[in-house]
């Protein structure tokens, strides 16, 4: 019978193996959390995105659908205009410009509504309202619009539509983090004896 001992086998992690692991563990559950963190914080980014966008087009689209006539729509000459003036074949009283026409018309009031394209230029609103009694709405508050109207001939070096029978209209809506969105639309005065 011999008597010689076999030697041990090491069983388990030394104090250096484990430290490593715990190191190296450490840093992954940081860049994950890191990863985690950040894609988290940018999130909430397109929706506020596509709520201004929305707030933009919302307005775009009302804007365009007025009128755009030789007078403002209340002249007793507007169906029967055939020039911008104050004129034999032309307004009465006034003449549509860009702004309010007359300058007592507001987008709120049911009496004497924005009836024109050119009514909203200069048009502004710090937090988005209704468009029945200005009412603010819940959850856009911190957003704000403004439009923005000029002239500006349409088609080629303006070989369509004049200038005098174009609209640019520029709608922007900034938000929340720096949200900044501008829509740009056009119109013709296909229609300018067109009331509603």
């Amino acid at each position: 019978m011999s008597t010689e001992r076999r030697p041990l086998r090491q069983r388990g992690l030394t104090l250096i193996e484990l430290i490593m692991f715990i190191v190296i563990v450490s840093v992954a559950v940081v860049g994950i959390l890191g990863v985690m963190s950040y894609t988290t914080g940018r999130s909430a980014d397109p929706m506020i995105q596509k709520q201004a966008l929305a707030i933009a087009e919302s307005l775009l689209e009302e804007v365009e659908l007025q009128p755009f006539t030789y007078c403002d729509p209340d002249d007793v000459n507007a169906t029967t205009a055939t020039v911008a003036a104050v004129a034999a074949n032309g307004c009465a009283a006034t003449v549509q410009g860009l702004g309010p026409s007359p300058n007592t018309e507001t987008r709120y009031n049911a009496d004497n509504p924005f009836d024109n394209v050119g009514d909203y230029h200069g048009f502004s609103m710090n937090g988005i309202q209704s468009l029945v009694g200005g009412t603010p709405i819940g959850g856009l508050e911190n957003y704000n619009a403004t439009v923005t109207i000029t002239n500006e001939a349409i088609g080629p070096s303006g070989a369509n539509v004049p200038a005098a029978d174009s609209l640019r209209i520029d709608v922007r809506v900034t938000g929340p983090g720096g949200t900044d969105i501008t829509l740009t639309g056009y119109r013709a005065r296909y229609a300018p004896r067109a009331v509603p």
